[in-house]
């Protein structure tokens, strides 16, 4: 059962009831992230996030970690680039006190001096971490590539020497800014009356004013760049990158048959061309990411140096056969199972039904409905899978970027 509820100041509440379970999934999503920030807000979404669990009012930093795990409970946040998400697990009896914790620390969050110069030397540490993370960094290289200095371009992080420099007064005009009551959603999944959760929503967020976020509409452009990085590493990490629809297209369905057909598990294309026949890679797939103005298609891998070359030729050649050739029917039904399974299995785990009904509230405004997802499925033709293969493989508009121990790369 599916219960929804726009709070008087615009904050929106949604309740997925998961009867039989012991546990309940609550978050708060807030609509900014990355893609939001001007230049010399680059990285303050991400660090925003960390110091909300600094303290507050009425609890230390230590006080709010210690008060969760008093609970049995679970909790955390991540920043993407268009949304930020505060969340925790606790049992169905621990679920009234959890939420009130989690409430304390998005809400009344304090940011104390001391606090906010000993997390800036964390966060400094996760970029040198990103730095040491080829993988992380090839990708992070390969948005930057394909969209610029800008909006989906940027690093969630942000650069060192703007997260030395936050402020008070910084962190103060952003969430003025960008987290407003009507950009707000508080998703509940698991075993919870939909009358308790709405009225834990209404009675720590209904004072919340009345606001809007800043509008910010973002220049997104497609850039088909390419960039190397050069690091003394073992390995080569390379990605390319393909545009691809919107999150609100009708052909969202057929671009993730294609995905996983191309690259999305141990049968596809890539990983049985590229991984088992020709042993060129232990790490090659595909993925497709989709934002309001747009999306990507992205594929990496992972490959000796002195098998670079030959591995981005093969990427290429399965890509190029994959976009020549068609699928069959064979891989058309194949792919199409995996993704009807993906989606039920999410309906079986509390925390993904959170995020999943709780962002389609966030970005639509409308519950999300599993039966017409299966249905979409289920619909999909070759034919569908044929028209956005032709339309998102154009190797002409092909954005790369590369990792390791060199000095050029022809992707």
């Amino acid at each position: 059962m599916i219960e929804t509820k726009t709070l008087s100041n615009g904050v929106r509440v949604i309740v997925k009831g998961m009867d039989g379970l012991l546990s309940v999934s609550m978050g708060i999503l807030v609509g900014t992230g990355s893609a939001f920030e001007r230049d010399a807000e680059d990285g303050i979404s991400h660090f925003i996030e960390h110091m909300q669990f600094k303290g507050t009012a009425t609890r230390t930093a230590f006080e709010i970690s210690d008060a969760f795990d008093a609970l049995g409970a679970q909790v955390n946040a991540f920043t993407g680039k268009d949304m930020t998400c505060y969340y925790a697990k606790a049992t169905t009896d621990h679920a009234a006190e959890a939420f009130a914790l989690l409430a304390d620390l998005f809400l009344n969050a304090t940011y104390p001096p001391e606090e906010m110069k000993r997390e800036k030397g964390v966060i400094l540490q996760e970029i040198k971490k990103d730095e040491d993370s080829p993988d992380d960094l090839c990708l992070d290289l390969l948005a930057r590539a394909a969209f610029g200095n800008a909006n989906y371009g940027r690093n969630i992080l942000g650069p060192a020497e703007n997260v030395s420099g936050f402020t008070r007064e910084d962190v103060a005009r952003y969430k003025a800014a960008r987290y407003c009551s009507s950009d707000i959603v508080i998703s509940f999944a698991g075993n919870i009356g939909a009358e308790e959760a709405m009225a834990l929503a209404e009675n720590f967020f209904g004072g919340l004013p009345a606001a809007s976020n800043e509008a910010r509409p973002k220049q997104v452009v497609w850039n088909k760049g390419g960039i190397v990085k050069k690091k003394s590493i073992e390995q080569v990490h390379f990605a390319l990158g393909f545009p691809s629809v919107e999150r609100d297209s009708d052909d969202v369905p057929a671009v993730q048959l294609m995905n996983a057909i191309l690259g999305g598990g141990l049968s596809s294309r890539l990983f049985k061309r590229v991984r088992e026949e020709l042993g060129l890679a232990y790490d090659v797939y595909s993925y497709t990411s989709h934002y309001e103005e747009t999306g990507m298609l992205t594929v990496y891998a992972g490959v000796e140096p002195g098998e670079a070359e030959d591995a981005a030729a093969a990427v290429r050649e399965v890509i190029e056969t994959f976009k020549r050739g068609g699928v069959s029917e064979e891989e058309f039904a194949r792919g199409r199972e995996q993704l009807k399974a993906s989606s039920i299995f999410s309906q079986e785990s509390t925390s993904s039904q959170m995020l999943l009904y709780g962002r389609n509230l966030l970005y639509f405004d409308e519950v999300y409905d599993f039966e017409k997802r299966m249905a979409e499925i289920s619909a999909l033709t070759r034919e569908d899978v044929a028209r956005v293969i032709e339309s998102s493989l154009d190797l002409g508009r092909m954005a790369t970027a590369a990792v390791g121990d060199l000095t050029s790369f022809k992707l």
